[in-house]
């Protein structure tokens, strides 16, 4: 590996994107909506949630799929109690990776399509680097700045939510082993995936935005991941989260296969 070559590429993409607006504003933007704005909303309706409210009675299928110690230790919380630490904790906790998979998948967005519209493709291309050192470095770009983002995100969300949450609980509840995970393991492997996806379609379409909307085909999972905690058909464990962080993985790597092995500098040469 030519990690010379590849860190002048990463370093000269990571300086495009600070510099541009339709990049820069969704990885600030998203981050302050989904780890700021929604605990609060969940602490208001939290505070003025009344104690025979049906909105607690409707995440009892969530409540069935917990592991009996773990519901007989939620259940004794006041409703108000419950509501908070079912949606902020539990609920919310597939959403979160929404924010490492959108940061990587506009970021890559830019990688290949972003060259071809900036007219820098071509020298690109013709430099020494090979389609797998090519690829990596295009990867890199986009996963780096995803997995700060998904830290200080956490980070973040972890102040707001026990920020909010101390009035009602009266201590510190969050993050629980569940939430270490998805942030040091699961997330990078959804940051990957996101990236994967969008370099693949990034190097074949021919505008910023087909390239971003293909990419975020990655979010599929993370739906089906909530919908299916919400409908209390699983409950997101640390025994989960760490299958399917590693079943992420494997997909990532077949991703990362095909893209070199699909990897043309011709046909992108002739798309000019």
């Amino acid at each position: 590996m030519n990690w010379r070559a590849m860190r002048a590429v990463i370093r000269k993409d990571l300086t495009v994107v600070l510099r541009s607006k339709a990049v820069i504003l969704p990885i600030i933007l998203l981050p302050l909506i989904m780890q700021v704005i929604l605990p609060a909303v969940f602490g208001a309706a939290a505070y003025f949630l009344p104690e025979d409210s049906e909105e607690v009675d409707d995440l009892g299928p969530l409540l069935d799929a917990f592991p009996e110690a773990l519901r007989a230790e939620i259940e004794s919380l006041e409703p108000n109690q419950l509501f908070f630490m079912l949606m902020t904790v539990y609920t919310f906790a597939p959403m979160y990776l929404i924010v490492p998979l959108m940061t990587s998948s506009v970021i890559a967005a830019d990688s290949f399509v972003g060259e071809r519209e900036r007219k820098t493709l071509e020298a690109l291309l013709y430099t020494p680097l090979t389609d797998m050192e090519l690829i990596v470095a295009k990867l890199l770009t986009g996963w780096i700045p995803a997995l700060v983002v998904a830290v200080v995100s956490f980070l973040l969300y972890m102040l707001v939510v026990n920020a909010v949450g101390w009035p009602l609980i009266g201590r510190l509840f969050f993050p629980n082993w569940t939430w270490i995970v998805l942030v040091f393991w699961v997330a990078p492997a959804v940051s990957m995936l996101g990236l994967g996806l969008t370099v693949v379609f990034s190097s074949r379409v021919q505008t910023f935005q087909e390239a971003y909307q293909l990419g975020s085909m990655g979010v599929l999972p993370i739906v089906a991941l909530m919908l299916g905690q919400i409908a209390g058909l699983f409950f997101l464990s640390v025994v989960l989260s760490l299958l399917v962080g590693l079943l992420l993985w494997v997909v990532d790597a077949i991703l990362l296969w095909f893209s070199v092995q699909t990897f043309q500098r011709s046909e992108l040469l002739a798309r000019m």
